[in-house]
């Protein structure tokens, strides 16, 4: 597997964003899981390194993104070093998120929810969203090591469900890959609950934060009559080929 570099034309099914690392396991590690373990080609781009959360450090998160990727059986993992804290929908941001976006000429893009109590996370979802439909303009040049890339915008775009609740127009079904979700998600030691971490406590290191996220995906799981999902709000209209396609 490739980390931290772009990538000449490494065709994905599914290109997962998020603002930070540890966004994708929490809100969409289940569904990752299932479409690896189904022979889908994903991959995760982090647009920051994290750097100002209270626990850990930009590199141990790094590394910490990295055995998540593992466990999930992502076929690369890369990171944009946005500034933590400071997303921006800029001219310079967008740029780095459509050649990311043409590297990898992802079917499905998967980013931020547009709500959140992180603001990061709403200016990440603007920011992929501008970029996906610039990414299909011929007129907008970019250049990966000297090669011109070819414009690329992806067929579906969907949100993922964060701390705020949004209803989900899309439910997946995750309860057989529930717990890789809940591995990938343990690999952020400095970031969970571990009572023997010499951390200060937070919001999210909480023993109670980790009982949220399953009792968030019981809730979506049930919504469909399952025992575990994750919820996702899908950019445009969800279209099926028959009734019978749909759970």
């Amino acid at each position: 597997m490739h980390h931290n570099t772009y990538l000449s034309r490494m065709k994905l099914d599914i290109l997962v964003m998020a603002a930070h690392p540890d966004d994708a396991e929490l809100a969409c590690g289940g569904t990752i899981a299932l479409h690896t373990g189904k022979g889908y080609s994903v991959g995760v781009a982090d647009l920051t390194r994290g750097e100002l959360g209270t626990r850990g450090t930009a590199e141990i998160r790094m590394n910490e993104a990295a055995q998540a990727a593992q466990i999930l059986k992502l076929s690369c993992r890369t990171n944009l070093k946005l500034m933590d804290g400071y997303i921006s929908n800029d001219i310079a941001s967008q740029i780095d998120v459509i050649k990311i976006i043409r590297c990898h000429q992802p079917e499905i893009l998967i980013i931020n929810a547009t709500e959140d109590r992180h603001p990061d996370h709403a200016r990440a979802a603007e920011l992929c969203m501008n970029a996906q439909f610039l990414s299909g303009l011929a007129k907008i040049k970019t250049t990966y090591q000297t090669h011109e890339q070819a414009p690329w915008r992806p067929k579906s775009v969907y949100h993922y469900i964060q701390d705020t609740y949004i209803k989900p127009n899309v439910i997946v079904d995750i309860s057989s890959h529930f717990d890789i979700k809940m591995q990938s998600i343990m690999t952020y030691k400095s970031q969970f609950y571990d009572p023997s971490s010499e951390y200060s406590n937070t919001y999210i290191s909480d023993k109670k934060y980790l009982e949220y996220i399953k009792a968030r995906a019981v809730e979506m799981g049930h919504a469909i009559g399952v025992m575990y999902g994750e919820g996702f709000v899908k950019a445009n209209a969800v279209g099926v080929q028959t009734l019978f396609h749909v759970l």
